[in-house]
């Protein structure tokens, strides 16, 4: 992950330097264009996260019941010491 820690320590005139620096690299009839993609992208990326997480939370709870049925008494064991 790229750090980005310099972004804590900024104050505004790096903030504004940096921004005149995309600028001048974007253009300014580009930067609408790159901001709204991406937010679409921040957005689909969310998305992806939360069905990840819903898969993942589905197929341990489908163990859980399928260990439930092999061996009910042991996981009735061990849910009552927690």
């Amino acid at each position: 992950m790229l750090p980005l820690a310099f972004l804590q320590n900024s104050g505004p005139t790096e903030l504004i330097l940096i921004l005149v620096i995309i600028m001048v690299l974007f253009g300014g009839s580009k930067l609408p264009n790159l901001a709204r993609a991406l937010g679409k992208s921040l957005g689909e990326f969310k998305k992806g996260r939360e069905e990840g997480t819903k898969l993942a939370a589905d197929q341990v709870k489908d163990v859980v019941n399928e260990i439930k049925k092999e061996e009910p008494k042991k996981v009735e064991e061990t849910t009552s010491k927690s």
